[in-house]
């Protein structure tokens, strides 16, 4: 039977209520070990619990908060057959998207879970999600990549976002197929598999304010998105368009700081705002001129995997026409292949 880590990194799973509202328990590893002794010990994996001191909070979570999951993996690889990490439900997808660029090809699993209500209160889904959870890390199909359980869902790390805030099926993956789904037991996909490896458990060296978003909406400015691109920390940029990528033109204003920008050694990537769907830059002749002044199309990359993979390349020092390749690119499944 599969040996496992469950590391516990915070989140609404581990969090109990209090008169100001939900705030995390100093109890949750004794009330979590306790439902999941009350589960038959031949159903589940073995497992071991660890927490990370001081836990992170997700709505406050840096791209620092990465390196120190990335510390844990490394000093528990060898040790174990797969890894379960629970943390916060906000920032979960970008995580996910995160650890799959980080740790690049992988030769166990790593399973991310949260909850949308805490352990041990009415109606709760975070003992479900556990469950689920380490079922999936210890089954020996499970893919060999980063993924997230929620709700009787496997999702593809970087394929996923938090689409409903009070769902309880709150993730769900718009352009890609689930990695499996669970009834009465667990049926995998049979899905093409991304490539297997030693994984890479090195920290990246991240900086805070060299990865922006630009959100194109009726109303925006030549002057805001100048003032935007002319921050120096900035070294990458999430440009989220209209429908299949299509820009404002702001009297062709938008098209000359983005060109300059990108002439000024900026990466930028063009992301559709829409939930389904891909960005295809010369579908009409707003989004082609995109393409001259050497903007990079995400095609149906999720604007939390945009971000991720623009931090973490940014962090392993790709510079240049190598980091513009990298972005152009799947590296990691987060992406469609491009025919």
């Amino acid at each position: 039977m599969a040996r496992l880590l469950v590391l516990y990194t915070g989140g609404t799973l581990g969090m109990e209520p209090s008169s100001g509202g939900y705030v995390p328990s100093p109890h949750f590893a004794e009330r979590l070990q306790a439902a999941l002794a009350a589960q038959p010990s031949d159903r589940l994996p073995n497992h071991d619990l660890q927490a990370l001191n001081p836990p992170i909070d997700s709505a406050d979570l840096a791209p620092a908060a990465w390196n120190r999951l990335i510390d844990a993996l490394s000093a528990a690889w060898s040790n174990y057959d797969g890894f379960v990490i629970l943390h916060g439900t906000d920032t979960l997808a970008y995580t996910a998207a995160a650890l799959s660029f980080l740790l690049d090809a992988l030769d166990k699993p790593v399973v991310l879970t949260g909850a949308q209500i805490p352990l041990g209160e009415p109606r709760s889904d975070a003992l479900n999600n556990v469950l689920l959870a380490l079922q999936a890390a210890g089954h020996p199909c499970t893919p060999r990549e980063v993924c997230i359980a929620f709700h009787d869902r496997l999702l593809r790390g970087n394929r996923a976002r938090k689409c409903r805030a009070q769902g309880l099926d709150a993730f769900d993956s718009p352009n890609a197929p689930w990695l499996g789904e669970a009834g009465i037991a667990l049926r995998l996909a049979e899905l093409p598999a991304l490539p297997t490896g030693a994984p890479n458990l090195t920290p990246a060296a991240f900086e805070a304010g060299r990865v922006g978003v630009l959100h194109c909406h009726p109303g925006l400015a030549a002057g805001q998105v100048a003032r935007q691109l002319d921050d120096p920390q900035l070294q990458g940029l999430v440009l989220l368009t209209y429908g299949m990528g299509n820009p404002p033109g702001l009297d062709g204003q938008l098209l000359a700081c983005l060109g300059q920008a990108v002439e000024r050694g900026l990466a930028i990537v063009n992301v559709t705002q829409c939930r389904q769907g891909s960005v295809q830059q010369g579908a009409y002749a707003s989004g082609g001129r995109l393409n001259d002044i050497g903007i990079i199309a995400g095609h149906d990359i999720t604007p939390e995997a945009a971000i991720a993979k623009l931090e973490v390349l940014l962090g392993r020092a790709k510079r240049g026409q190598v980091l513009r390749d990298a972005l152009s690119r799947p590296l990691r499944g987060e992406m469609s292949t491009l025919p």
